[in-house]
């Protein structure tokens, strides 16, 4: 199969009873969009694997740089719940733990373990701790206001040097995630500057690569920039906000930050 050709419609499993049938059905839904990656000049084909509840392949590493990741499983939700974006949900709560919706790892990534926190919550203090020290305060009081219920964070630094960090915040609804949004972006960049005061311009992200009712907010560090650059994207789906950074030394590549943002989304919404 090229890489221009769209993948085939998986099988469904065989029909499951007793207590597996009450639960969601882990059948595959393939809906393939198809973005260009435009990368030194070369357009390369990008699909993305949606699913329901279910069962999320990991975008394999291909020769535009994607990275591999892990077959993606969302948590089962407890029964009768419905997901964050059902419209029976009129809080767009996330009834599954959120501690389980966190983007594991690629290959042969090492793990950041000071963001493992207390049984895989992260106190706010340290969640604050990568903005730069000028806006720690304004921000923490604005979270503190918005009634944030919970933290959850993931880290790792893959052997070209990249570090990535995922942070998932909780809060009481979608309603007040959405307010918060302001709180953490204006129109042109990141509100609160992270550690070392980078400046961001809006990140090229690929409509084909946005999702359906998750809100998303992309940037890239301006040149010139130092030694390193940074990628950060802010997501919203449902009562939680998702923070996505990437650095690394000589420049931050685009599309695993593209594919890390992307996959984060899948698996909240």
């Amino acid at each position: 199969m090229t890489e221009s050709q769209t993948p085939p419609l998986p099988e469904a499993p065989p029909a499951r009873s007793g207590k597996d049938r009450r639960r969601t059905r882990a059948v595959l839904r393939w809906a393939a969009v198809v973005a260009v990656f435009a990368l030194t000049g070369t357009g390369t084909a990008y699909g993305i694997s949606r699913a329901d509840r279910a069962d999320l392949p990991g975008l394999a590493t291909r020769t535009d740089g994607r990275w591999e990741y892990p077959a993606l499983v969302r948590p089962p939700l407890p029964s009768g719940s419905p997901g964050p974006l059902a419209a029976a949900n009129k809080a767009g709560r996330h009834y599954a733990d959120l501690r389980a919706l966190r983007l594991p790892a690629p290959k042969n990534a090492t793990a950041d373990k000071t963001l493992s926190g207390t049984d895989g919550w992260l106190p706010v203090k340290d969640f604050l701790a990568q903005y730069d020290a000028s806006g720690r305060g304004e921000l923490g009081q604005a979270l503190t206001d918005a009634g944030l219920r919970h933290v959850t964070s993931r880290g790792w630094t893959t052997p070209d040097g990249t570090r990535t960090r995922i942070d998932l915040l909780q809060f009481n609804t979608a309603e007040v995630a959405e307010g918060s949004e302001s709180v953490f972006v204006s129109y042109d960049g990141p509100r609160h500057p992270l550690r070392g005061g980078p400046a961001f311009e809006p990140e090229g992200f690929p409509e084909a690569a946005r999702l359906d009712r998750v809100w998303l907010a992309a940037f890239a560090e301006a040149k010139p920039y130092g030694k390193e650059q940074t990628r950060v994207a802010y997501a919203s789906a449902g009562d939680t906000v998702a923070m996505v950074t990437q650095s690394r030394p000589g420049g931050a590549a685009a599309v695993p930050f593209w594919q890390t943002v992307t996959l984060q989304s899948e698996l909240l919404a």
